[in-house]
């Protein structure tokens, strides 16, 4: 099918169009990712819950990370367009709920309805580009892709930080729904499957054993030692079920007849080194994005539209490097490209492991631009690699397991970091009584919002800044050691033949 998909493609002279789709639909995801980034710090001050601040982003990564396999198994029965179309509807359902919430806990509901739709748009969308061009295409159609990355980090920071001062922060959940109906309306008008009918077997046991295994887990990242202690009878219990979960899943999946994880592919080193290094800068990349604009905004005291200026450079850093990695890997191989990738994520995150309230937007933005360089010349490198080694009939599966790493990784990143974080600071502020109350977390709350850190009391500031301030350094020093775990596991990707 994968053949003739081509030829009929490039027969009638479609797949620019389907890739503008494609790159809408993309699209649609990463300007998600940088406009909440930088709305949040004024989402959690309008509406309270800063100890509910990682969990926006775990609730939409979860469901992201738990049905991308899901979706990435059902494009390859059922074809792409109708699983991709069904993940937008969905996604773009879960923004406009979004947009009428009114406390935290609406809020992360309905991200975890966004995200559901979520993990069907990246690697379905991916996956459908493996189909209609070739090898040597990919490589070179990477840069028209990561220029979606580049677009986004510069209208989604800059739109976030309008709609915040000037509008509303809602805005930011509704200015994606004219891109996804565009997009579906492209892919219905232009791309033509002919998929085999048969009688499929869905693995849903296997999805629901994964989907619980991971919610277990996440909960005990993010509550563990924050409102629940380690060894208590909730955290000791979630572990087993965890454990457990993860067990039966791996049983499940060697007898399932088409399991959603079809762990031969992970017998190929290069594929399972790949996807292994995802999930690590996965969890760097949560580790930034999320919680950079809290130190620009909370620590600095800058505004939402330069904390949003200090994520762009993110993004602009990876699109270039990316288009770069699509040439480089062609000459000098995914190794070399991938190693390259690997020592900007340290450089990068250099900055932030020594950033203090004095340093400036500037130099944040300045260890984004590196760790975007480092994730562009990475992750293309892996994306053209992996869809090089397999057949058709596993494409969409072997695409969705990479996408499942990074956004497992992105998953365990804002739990167990956002974990650390809240660990830190309620154990910087318990007990630290201060005109005649007494701190805690959520007083973090305060100097996200303007006016309200504007009417604080200086020693007040002065414990709350420094308490976000110890807290986020604990957070990028787990990041700085992500990086470097990452480019030691690259450098185990086998060399290619001469």
């Amino acid at each position: 099918m994968g053949k003739n998909l081509l030829q009929h493609v490039k027969k009638g002279d479609k797949r620019p169009i389907i890739l503008a789709a494609v790159m809408l639909a993309m699209f649609m995801g990463a300007v998600e990712a940088t406009i909440v980034s930088t709305a949040m710090p004024a989402i959690v001050g309008d509406l309270g819950g800063f100890s509910l601040y990682s969990w926006v982003f775990s609730g939409y990564l979860l469901m992201n990370s738990v049905t991308v396999l899901i979706y990435g198994k059902l494009s390859d029965l059922f074809g792409r367009k109708p699983v991709l179309t069904f993940g937008i509807i969905v996604f773009l359902v879960g923004s406009i709920l979004c947009g009428f919430a009114r406390t935290m806990n609406q809020l992360i509901v309905y991200r975890f309805i966004q995200g559901l739709g979520a993990g069907a748009v990246m690697p379905v969308a991916m996956t459908i580009v493996g189909d209609i061009y070739s090898k040597e295409e990919r490589a070179q159609i990477q840069g028209y892709l990561s220029s979606v990355w580049g677009i986004s980090a510069i209208i989604g920071p800059a739109l976030g930080g309008l709609f915040v001062e000037h509008i509303s922060w809602r805005l930011v959940f509704w200015v994606n729904i004219p891109l996804g109906i565009l997009a579906i309306i492209l892919l219905w008008l232009f791309l033509n499957e002919t998929v085999e009918k048969r009688k499929h077997s869905i693995d849903y046991f296997g999805a629901i054993l994964l989907t619980v295994g991971i919610s277990s887990f996440m909960l005990i990242l993010v509550e563990g030692g924050v409102h629940w202690a380690w060894t208590s009878l909730p955290i000791l219990s979630l572990s087993t079920l965890s454990i457990l979960c993860f067990l039966l899943f791996v049983a499940v999946e060697r007898k399932a007849s088409e399991p959603i994880m079809p762990f031969e592919i992970w017998r190929n080193r290069s594929i399972s080194i790949a996807n292994i290094v995802s999930l690590t800068t996965g969890m760097m990349l949560i580790g930034i994005s999320s919680f950079l604009p809290a130190f620009v905004q909370g620590v600095m005291g800058k505004s939402p539209t330069v904390a949003g200026f200090t994520l762009t450079t993110m993004s602009i850093g990876w699109p270039i490097a990316a288009a770069l990695s699509g040439k480089w890997l062609l000459k000098i191989g995914y190794r070399n490209t991938s190693l390259l990738g690997g020592l900007f994520l340290i450089f990068g995150s250099m900055f932030f492991v020594f950033m203090s309230e004095n340093s400036g937007p500037f130099y944040a933005a300045t260890g984004s631009f590196f760790v975007g360089a480092g994730m562009g010349l990475s992750s293309t490198a892996f994306i053209v690699l992996i869809q090089s080694t397999v057949s058709w009939q596993q494409r969409g599966i072997a695409t969705a397991s990479n996408s499942f790493m990074r956004n497992m990784g992105n998953t365990i990143g804002a739990a167990l970091l956002g974990g650390i974080l809240n660990t830190k600071l309620n154990s910087y502020i318990r007990g630290k009584d201060l005109e005649g109350g007494t701190l805690s977390i959520d007083s973090a709350n305060m100097l996200l919002d303007e006016s309200q850190r504007n009417n604080l009391p200086e020693n007040v500031l002065t414990v709350l800044k420094n308490g976000l301030t110890l807290s986020l350094h604990s957070v990028y020093w787990v990041v700085i050691t992500l990086a470097i775990i990452s480019l030691l596991l690259i450098y185990f990707l086998p060399k290619e033949k001469e």
